[in-house]
């Protein structure tokens, strides 16, 4: 099984060792690998947050920015990461659902209680099948799961990843969009857009019909467009 990366935003030292011992001993009574990494606050935790983690311990007492605001901004970012307050505040705590916690430990914390309610958030990981690719945009950075992409649109230095949940604006060459998404079934339709087949609704006068948009096939890239999303519905690999 693979290891779970655990992000611990706590301030106050005693509580943040406790929780790195807790997880140690969950990953030795479990037998699941688990890297664990530490931040001193919601500030500190945003700014170096790119979607590397599966599950976050977070304090909702915090300095600078407290827990409740540090979840929505980080939910602004990644809607799937799985997220528990560990604080003494229950009255804020219950209110995890404004941010899609999925529960809560109260302070002070005992193992059994921990183990319980971690063991629960583990469950609900995602599948290792699942793959994400983090862009960066002037908003800030965004977790995008490859399945939500419909399409990547060329327009000049920048790349618009336009997904399920809208659309994402970042620096970047198509040739890099191309060598990352292309083993997950995308293909070039022309040179401006590569298109996630499984996304491909149908063609119409010689557009592919991706969600509400005609994307025009070239000429040039025509036939091998063709065949690549004939294999794909075929079950082949492209």
């Amino acid at each position: 099984m693979s290891e779970i990366a655990i992000a611990v935003v706590e301030d106050d030292d005693t509580y943040a060792l406790q929780l790195q011992e807790y997880l140690s001993q969950y990953s030795r009574e479990f037998a699941r690998e688990v890297a664990v990494c530490r931040y001193p606050s919601g500030v500190a935790f945003l700014e170096q947050f790119t979607g590397q983690f599966d599950i976050v311990l977070l304090d909702i007492d915090l300095p600078e920015l407290d827990g409740m605001e540090t979840a929505r901004r980080l939910r602004k970012t990644d809607a799937d990461v799985l997220l528990l307050f560990v604080t003494n505040m229950a009255q804020y705590a219950i209110r995890g659902y404004e941010v899609d916690a999925i529960d809560y430990i109260l302070k002070p914390i005992s193992y059994f209680s921990f183990s319980q309610r971690f063991s629960r958030a583990v469950s609900r990981m995602k599948k290792p099948d699942r793959h994400y690719l983090v862009v960066n945009h002037k908003s800030g950075s965004r977790k995008l799961n490859v399945e939500q992409i419909l399409y990547v649109e060329s327009q000049g230095h920048n790349l618009i990843y336009h997904t399920t949940e809208g659309g994402f604006t970042t620096a970047g060459t198509m040739k890099d969009a191309e060598q990352t998404l292309l083993p997950f079934q995308f293909f070039r339709c022309n040179k401006g857009y590569l298109v996630a087949l499984r996304h491909v609704d149908g063609i119409q006068e010689g557009c592919a019909m991706v969600g509400d948009e005609l994307l025009l096939i070239s000429r040039a890239r025509k036939n091998a467009f063709m065949e690549a999303l004939t294999n794909y519905i075929g079950g082949a690999t492209v």
